[in-house]
């Protein structure tokens, strides 16, 4: 066992899991000063309730053991309760619970991710129960498509779900991913827009209507996003070498460039930069270097994080042109993010990309996974969530809604003001 390996995995894992708090942040001074426990809220319980589903059976789910093409939806029973993982094998670099740690991270920050479509309005016990639906048919069988694969020595896929190792059957290469445009991004993104729309718009909703009621706030989730998302893309290396230092940098660079390009279009569209943008701007380049950090130059990188900070920033503005209410532009940073990283990967990756190899098939097999992934997860989303929405309820009432949710759903205000 490589011990150096298992320590950069652990200590990978531990930065992916400060996402989750850093997103609650992000997420809780965006909405207003009454609903901010609420909105904080569905991410800690999104922590609590993946972490003990992915233990139990999401692990088994996501990465089954298989040789050749593996089922789209299938369950390692072996390693329900990750019992048969507690023995490291000999000569493994790393003991498997820390994969099957720094994967369960992944899937926690992914369901999170999707409740920001749903601030100011959501019940806490009905998006507990969505999640959990969501988790078990979307995210976990999605994570083995993209996730579960070994590579031969030669460095071409030996097995794996079907959109890595199985359009590698079928085109010659597989989609690249390398830590979670689809899989993580594009699939919350497109759950998030279908939650939306089973839920509806906020009482008042229309543009400059809910404002952040916190912008340090959003700057300080923002900040650990992006401490944390060293770990998730370096860390998907799993191993402390070259190409995790390529990720690392690209990982720097994307977002920076992103951060930079949103602030341009807001100071062009708007007058002002702001904090808000900034912080806004660099996660979106951060979504769009997901899938690619690891198959980029640097000057590539930073030409992505240009054009990912810019057409978010545009991107945001859909849902009042189109009449989603999409609360914390979860659609508009998230799935466009992670299309447009996506994609990018069929032009500019390396070797493989289309001004490298003068073909198409990279950009196709791109497209095929982002429409795959985006397809399955909205339909099943919003029929989960219609559901929810139909039994037992999934939206507060709306006069709660407009006193604020705080005080209705979980009894705490955010901020006590005492008067002598």
């Amino acid at each position: 066992m490589d011990q150096g390996n298992t320590a950069f995995l652990l200590i990978s894992a531990a930065l992916v899991l400060l996402m989750t708090p850093g997103l609650a942040f992000f997420y809780g001074g965006l909405v207003k000063a009454k609903s901010v426990i609420s909105m904080m809220m569905l991410s800690f319980g999104a922590m609590g309730l993946i972490g003990v589903l992915w233990v139990l059976y999401g692990y088994a789910i996501a990465f089954p053991s298989a040789e050749g093409l593996a089922a789209p939806w299938s369950i390692d029973w072996s390693a329900i309760g990750l019992e048969s993982l507690l023995e490291t094998p000999e000569g493994a670099a790393y003991p498997p619970l820390a994969f099957v740690g720094f994967q369960a991270t992944f899937a926690i920050i992914t369901v999170a991710l999707i409740s920001g479509a749903i601030a100011d309005r959501a019940k806490f016990g009905a998006w507990m129960i969505f999640a959990a639906v969501w988790a078990t048919v979307v995210y976990f069988p999605v994570a083995s498509w993209v996730f579960n694969f070994g590579l031969a020595d030669d460095g071409s896929f030996a097995y794996g779900g079907w959109i890595t190792y199985g359009m590698q059957q079928v085109f010659g290469v597989g989609a690249l991913d390398f830590a979670g445009g689809t899989a993580v991004h594009i699939n919350a993104g497109a759950a998030a827009l279908a939650l939306a729309l089973v839920l509806g718009k906020r009482v008042g909703f229309s543009k400059g209507a809910h404002v952040p009621h916190n912008p340090p706030f959003v700057l300080l989730g923002a900040g650990l996003l992006w401490f944390g998302w060293f770990g998730f893309n370096a860390g998907s290396e799993l191993a402390a070498d070259n190409t995790a230092a390529v990720a690392w940098i690209n990982t720097l660079a994307a977002p920076a460039a992103a951060l930079l390009a949103w602030l341009v279009v807001e100071k062009i569209k708007d007058g002002k930069p702001t904090s808000v943008g900034a912080a806004s701007g660099a996660v979106a380049g951060l979504v769009a270097i997901t899938p690619a950090c690891a198959f980029l130059t640097p000057i590539w990188a930073i030409v992505l994080g240009v054009v990912a900070g810019a057409v978010c920033a545009l991107a945001v503005d859909l849902k009042f042109r189109w009449g989603f209410d999409d609360s914390l532009d979860v659609v508009g940073i998230h799935l466009v993010g992670g299309l447009i990283g996506t994609l990018y990967l069929g032009f500019f990756a390396n070797t493989t990309g289309l001004i490298y190899s003068g073909n198409l098939t990279q950009l196709l097999v791109q497209a095929i996974a982002a429409v795959s992934v985006m397809v399955y997860s909205f339909v099943l989303a919003l029929v989960i969530g219609f559901v929810v929405q139909k039994t037992i309820g999934f939206r507060v009432k709306n006069e709660d809604e407009i006193a604020g949710i705080d005080t209705v759903v979980h009894g705490e205000d955010a901020y006590k003001l005492e008067t002598v």
